[in-house]
């Protein structure tokens, strides 16, 4: 495959895993969480890389799900605490990802981890960092992750369908039926965790919080069947992905956040287009019939 073509894959599989992922969070009213944990995942890198002194591997990934976990479990307590949900997400996003910010300039030292890369991203150096594969042959690190995550997400989420449908809607049903909706809360943070740090690498915590909350909010413009809003978040991620690199390319800028702008500008399109919910529905709907007075 092309260098351009090993780009464009990796951001679609972000594209797709993280519009899948940001379905749930959108119906859970959990968007805020995106940003927080795409940016506290990188306190559990770094950690991982002080405990290993080495950049890639599983440990990153157990790392940083066990930040994203954590990062879960704070907020909770402390909105049971009494503290409000938006202001314990502010308390604990800002907290965690600040002593990971400390650790990287007073710790890691010479090696490739800094905060602008952890924002931001190296997308361009994807196609050279490969692992070898047997009839496949040489394949990114990061498209493998990515894929491996992806499928993941997938079997965890068919296989957990009707569960994730209920929690995410009626959550006192869920629980009045007997599901692990406790359980099923901290999977869920442990696969958003999972899929944020796959593509932390690649793209950045922009294009993340980007990925994981925009192709969501406009899929859910278009439809009310939450099997529509998936199919049509992930292909609004791999769709941004793919318009983003050609404004990079017009404009010679930033990749990830080219990509982050053209998820802006799908949602636009949706928030105007949409028949149903959008703009141009207010425009185009005839206005309700006026009461008759009431007879004396």
């Amino acid at each position: 495959m092309s260098y351009t073509g090993w780009i464009l894959l990796t951001a679609s599989l972000v594209g797709l895993s993280c519009g899948l992922i940001g379905c749930l969070l959108i119906l859970r009213r959990m968007a805020m969480m995106a940003d927080a944990i795409s940016h506290t995942v990188l306190l559990g890198i770094v950690i991982a890389f002080l405990i290993t002194r080495e950049l890639s591997g599983v440990h990153m990934l157990i790392g940083a799900t066990l930040a994203g976990l954590l990062t879960a479990v704070l907020v909770q307590w402390l909105h049971t605490t009494g503290v409000q949900q938006e202001a314990s997400i502010g308390i604990v996003f800002t907290t965690l990802f600040a002593i990971g910010v400390v650790l990287i300039a007073t710790k890691v030292g010479n090696a490739h981890l800094d905060v602008q890369h952890a924002l931001m991203g190296e997308i361009t150096f994807i196609p050279w960092e490969t692992v070898e594969l047997p009839i496949v042959g040489a394949v990114p690190q990061a498209v493998l992750m990515l894929s491996s995550v992806l499928v993941v997400v997938l079997v965890v989420l068919l296989a957990l369908y009707k569960e994730w449908k209920i929690t995410s809607f009626d959550p006192a049903l869920a629980a009045s039926l007997g599901l692990p909706v406790v359980l099923l809360h901290y999977l869920f943070m442990a696969m958003v965790s999972m899929t944020t740090v796959a593509a932390f690498d690649a793209v950045g915590a922009i294009m993340v919080v980007a990925m994981l909350i925009t192709p969501a909010a406009s899929a859910y413009l278009w439809t009310d069947r939450l099997a529509v809003m998936l199919a049509l978040s992930g292909g609004i991620g791999v769709l941004s992905a793919f318009i983003g690199y050609y404004i990079a390319a017009w404009l010679d800028t930033s990749i990830s956040g080219s990509m982050a702008f053209a998820t802006g500008i799908l949602f636009m399109i949706s928030f105007i287009g949409s028949p149903k919910y959008g703009m141009a529905s207010r425009w185009t709907k005839p206005p309700e019939p006026a009461e008759a007075p009431p007879r004396a």
